[in-house]
Parts: structure tokens; sequence; C-alpha cells
């Protein structure tokens, strides 16, 4: 009986030592509490991917980040869809009117259907501003996946259903501008290109940064010093400046698309130089490992050695490079625009809509205006977060 209870008692103790050996070495959740996998036995066979799965749902923050993005990345893409308005519609009576708030209980009580109050508009005399009060005896009801603005989605499908509109009267969810264009329709649509030009931008300089500081790494003599000092070349200049002399150097008459093409690459040949040092430096402990060496041995060619071998190694710190240059291209965008020497008029960014913020008088009339730069700060923010949680992710054997 007592060999009993003390085969027994040693099991629990090897199973409770195992458990937290597992635990201890890749700092993941315990594979029991995976609804897809049971028994302990699950982390000594899992995959890579499954391991940074299970890593990256510890970080909170991150997959908050994650949803964030993609909600903001699925209103980019169908601006069209979820505009109420067309963003170059304008009405000057309306100039500069506050953001309208929903409501459920009115005149008649509560309702399901939200809906907004018209407005009463009054000039003061003195300041010969407009001032817009509530008009409580006019109401606008919401409906969602109404008809509107016709309007081709992604430019291919014309239709004219939008997510959120009014069959009558007027819904200004964000404000309007100087000249009565709703604000919430145009960041949407500003979003489309302030989002994508990041995604551009980085994929641009993550081929750039891989390439010749990769190579540059892994060869080096005479090409890594002409790489470096071309590196430290770009680096010593001040960014703004260089950012403005390039920018000045588009031709004015050029349109929109090709400005547009133009700040991308532009961004990217200036921000390659960081990810350029880090796989160099990389490189140069990796070139002299036993698989590279087995690989050349092996035949493998340089290209191979490089994309196969040599920058997996180190797929963290890229994937948290890339996700941290993200937001640097877009604040690149965002700024140039604002100065004037980005995208200009009539294509719409979340720089080109700051435009309309830059003297104190706008900012005191219409604060809403600044808006474009709060969903600036949300998404910088997002990938920020999102990219920690990467960082963790990639390496799942980390403490």
């Amino acid at each position: 009986m007592q060999l009993k209870n003390g085969k027994r008692r040693n099991n629990v103790n090897s199973k409770k030592a195992k458990k937290n050996l597992s635990q201890d070495r890749f700092c993941i959740p315990t594979p029991g509490e995976e609804d897809e996998f049971s028994g302990d036995e699950s982390v000594y066979v899992a995959s890579q991917w499954q391991l940074m799965r299970w890593k990256f749902n510890k970080h909170r923050l991150a997959k908050a980040s994650l949803v964030i993005l993609i909600i903001i990345y699925l209103c980019a893409i169908f601006c069209e869809f979820f505009a109420p308005y067309d963003p170059n519609k304008y009405d000057v009576r309306f100039a500069y009117a506050p953001p309208q708030r929903i409501h459920f209980v009115g005149k008649n009580g509560f309702s399901l259907r939200p809906f907004v109050y018209g407005y009463e508009k009054e000039t003061d005399p003195e300041t010969l501003r407009r001032i817009y009060t509530p008009d409580y005896d006019v109401e606008y009801p919401i409906y969602f996946f109404t008809r509107g603005t016709p309007y081709k989605l992604l430019g291919i499908w014309p239709t004219d259903l939008h997510f959120i509109g009014t069959k009558e009267g007027h819904v200004f969810l964000w404000g309007t501008d100087r000249m009565g264009r709703d604000m919430f329709s145009r960041i949407l649509y500003g979003s489309r290109i302030s989002t994508s030009i990041g995604l551009i931008g980085v994929f641009l300089s993550f081929l750039l940064g891989i390439l010749i500081g990769g190579f540059s790494g892994y060869y080096g003599g005479l090409f890594d010093v002409i790489v470096q000092r071309l590196i430290e070349f770009i680096r010593s200049i001040p960014t703004i400046p260089l950012w403005m002399a390039l920018s000045a150097a588009l031709p004015p008459h050029w349109p929109p698309l090709r400005v547009y093409l133009g700040i991308t690459i532009i961004l990217s040949l200036i921000g390659w130089t960081d990810l350029a040092r880090v796989v160099r430096s990389k490189f140069l402990s990796l070139r002299e490992e036993d698989f590279v060496t087995a690989a050349r041995l092996c035949g493998a060619s340089e290209l191979r050695i490089v994309f196969r071998h040599m920058v997996p190694s180190f797929l963290s710190h890229i994937i948290a490079s890339v996700t941290l240059s993200i937001p640097g291209m877009i604040l690149g965008e965002t700024s140039l625009s604002f100065l004037g020497l980005g995208l200009r008029p009539p294509v719409i960014s979340w720089g080109v809509l700051l435009q309309e913020a830059q003297n104190v008088r706008s900012i005191a009339q219409a604060p809403w205006l600044l808006l474009p730069g709060l969903l600036v700060i949300i998404t910088v923010l997002s990938f920020n977060f999102l990219g920690d949680g990467l960082r963790d992710a990639a390496d799942p054997y980390s403490r």
C-alpha cells in the first residue's frame, strides 16, 4: 500500500515538474488551456507558428491594436461604402457646422432608430461668427444600408448603397469644414491614401534594406565600405529639409496619382537605412555560422542562403522593424502634406485635411478639424503595440 502511494506521489510530482518546465522554457500558455490541444506533450510537438500564436495571444494590447488596425483598413478599403456623402460635396450653408449628437429619445419618446436634430443658425452681430443650435422640432432618422450618392465600389462596381445616411436632411457625425463638406466622409477617404502609403513605402524600404544591408554584411570588403558611407551620408542630412528638397523636385503639373507614387518612393529611399544597418550587423555574425557554411557546401545560391537561411534567423527583429516603420511612413506623408510639400488638393489624405487647422482661429471655431490628427495618433500607437506583440511572438522561447 505504501509503495502504491509512493508511486502515485512520484507520478504527480513528475507531472507538475514537467508542466512547470514547459511553462518556464516557452513562456507561453500551457497547452492544456488551448482548445485544440490537450496534454502536456503538445508543447514538444507544436510547430513554430503554433508557439507564436500562443505567445501572441498573451499580449492583450497587441490583440486590441490588431482589431483597431483591421477596422481602420477595412474603412479605408471600402471608404465609399462607409462614407455617407461624397467627400467633395459642399454646402456653404453649413460651413463649420459642429458634430451632431446621436439620440434615441425624442419628442415622441424612445425609439430604436437613432436620429439627429436639425440645426438652427444665427450670426453673432459682433464677431460675425455662425452659431449652430439644435432644433428640437426637427428630427432626421439615421438609416443603415440606405441609398445615397452613386459611386463605384473599389472603382469597379457602380452602386449607391451606403452603410449610414439619412433619407432627408443631413447628418454630420464629425462636423464640417469651411466649405460645408462632411468631415466624417473626408476622413474615411483620406485614410485610404494615408494608410496605404505606409504599407507600400515599407515594402519598398524592406526590399532595399534586406538586399543592400544583407549583401553588404554577407560580402563585406569594398562593397560594404561604399554602402556604409552611403548610409552615413543619408543619415547625416536633416530629415525635414531633405523631404522638402525631394518633394519640391516633383513637377507641380503632375497628376495626383503620380504625386502619390513620387511621395511613396521618396519616403522609401530615405527609410531603408535603419533596417539595412541592422541586417548588415546580423549578417556579419551569421556568415561564419555552421549552417551557412553547410548551405554553401551543398551548392545553394547566394540568394537562397540569404533569404532562406540567414533572414529567418532574426525574423523577430525584422517584424518589429517593419511594423515600427509603417507609422514613420504615415507620419512622413502627413508632415509633408501638412506643410504643403506632399500631396495637394483635390487629393484627400489626413495631412491634407490637417491643413485646414493651420491657424488658431480655425481651431478655436472648429476644433473637430483636428480629428485627422487623432486618427494618425491612434494608427501610430496601434502599429507600435502590434509590433511589440509580434516581436515577442516571433521568439516564443524567450523569457
